[in-house]
């Protein structure tokens, strides 16, 4: 299917590993250009220099934190001039680990640091690059959650609360900005075989938790953004689209 989005430019922030790359690579796969926004250089120029070499795309890379909002500002000065954004895919850092049940959440330091990294670094992105995309008639927004938004997880007290506040301002987002032809829809994984999943879950119990028995991949997650990207998903929008093998089990 020809997604109708080759031409297009992303700001993808957090796409240097994991599910962030794998939209990159989803995108770019389309022919959409990319604008990857993260923390560590280094690890930015290495993946400019891969998407370009197998993709042959504009890669622009800016390096900065979610959380200071006047990185956030000035990288928005800088796609301005150069053209701005069609798209933007909005994927933050996961909560401190290990991961807890909510009375035993009694450190407010890891409260305070996944508010910052999931919640307050999100606001920042959307309401400093929403701008960006209500001025082209056309753009997509779209969110990567957690399946605890729909069904909080055991063990996942932080998480659950602050991707719950990350989908609330997605949703009212959505209606906002409908009227000028921007859709704004989240993604909620669950179990996504990454190597940071592998690296701090029970990969096994997990999927033996899963209907489909087994993990995702973060392809289909990276194919699942690019389709919600789409001119034919156009008509989609304030939806919440479940990635977790059916483990999920509320009725809406």
């Amino acid at each position: 299917m020809n997604l109708g989005i080759q031409g297009k430019r992303a700001l993808v922030i957090g796409g240097t590993s994991g599910l962030g790359l794998a939209c990159c690579q989803s995108l770019a796969a389309e022919g959409v250009d990319l604008a990857i926004f993260a923390r560590n250089s280094e690890t930015l120029n290495r993946t400019r220099s891969d998407l370009t070499d197998e993709f042959a795309v504009r890669v622009d890379t800016y390096s900065g934190d979610v959380t200071n909002r006047a990185d956030i500002v000035s990288t928005v000065e800088l796609l301005r001039d150069s053209g701005g954004i069609d798209i933007l895919v909005l994927n933050t850092p996961r909560p401190p680990s290990p991961m807890r049940d909510f009375l035993a959440e009694d450190d407010d330091s890891r409260w305070e640091q996944a508010y910052r990294d999931q919640l307050h670094g999100a606001l920042n992105v959307l309401r400093e690059v929403t701008p960006l995309l209500t001025t082209n008639g056309w753009g997509r927004i779209i969110g990567i959650t957690s399946a605890s938004v729909k069904q909080p997880l055991p063990r996942h007290a932080i998480s659950s609360v602050f991707r719950a506040g990350v989908q609330a301002a997605l949703k009212h987002l959505a209606s906002e900005i409908a009227q000028f032809g921007v859709t704004v829809n989240s993604v909620a994984p669950a179990t996504i075989a990454t190597p940071t999943f592998e690296q701090f879950h029970d990969l096994e119990s997990r999927v033996r938790l899963t209907p489909l028995g087994r993990s995702g991949t973060p392809e289909e997650l990276g194919a699942t953004v690019a389709f919600l990207a789409s001119y034919q998903a156009g008509f989609i929008t304030g939806q919440l689209i479940q990635l977790d093998g059916g483990r999920t089990a509320s009725l809406v």
